[in-house]
């Protein structure tokens, strides 16, 4: 099993929370995680970060559980990390962010980290 370094964006310690079960079935796939958040707190052995991690942080994916409309203050900074690729779950799709992504060689995917996971495509 490949450990995919993972940040999750839009990270929450609601267990209710999609992200939150993401950051779960990561762990349990073996994969390494750091989870962005607004308010500090902690999931699994995951604390949550409210800063963005830096680029030397070596993020093979970026996993997004924010709307459109709150990713502008992410796209620089997620360009800058420069990972493989990154994955618009549902209600984060966002056509103009994929296309900036796609011309500096990010692969970007509309698609939900958790089928993923739990079909093999992670």
């Amino acid at each position: 099993m490949e450990n995919k370094k993972t940040l999750v964006i839009g990270a929450s310690t609601n267990p209710a929370r999609y992200s939150n079960l993401a950051i779960h079935t990561l762990r349990k796939h073996g994969n390494e995680v750091v989870a962005l958040a607004k308010r500090a707190g902690k999931v699994a052995d995951v604390e949550l970060a409210t800063r963005f991690p830096l680029p030397q942080e070596n993020i093979h994916t970026v996993t997004l559980y924010v709307g459109p409309q709150n990713q502008p203050e992410y796209v620089d900074p997620i360009l800058l990390l420069n990972p493989e690729r990154v994955i618009f779950n549902p209600g984060a799709e966002n056509v103009a962010f994929a296309r900036k992504l796609q011309e500096k060689g990010i692969e970007a995917i509309e698609a939900c980290t958790l089928v993923m996971l739990n079909t093999g495509q992670f």
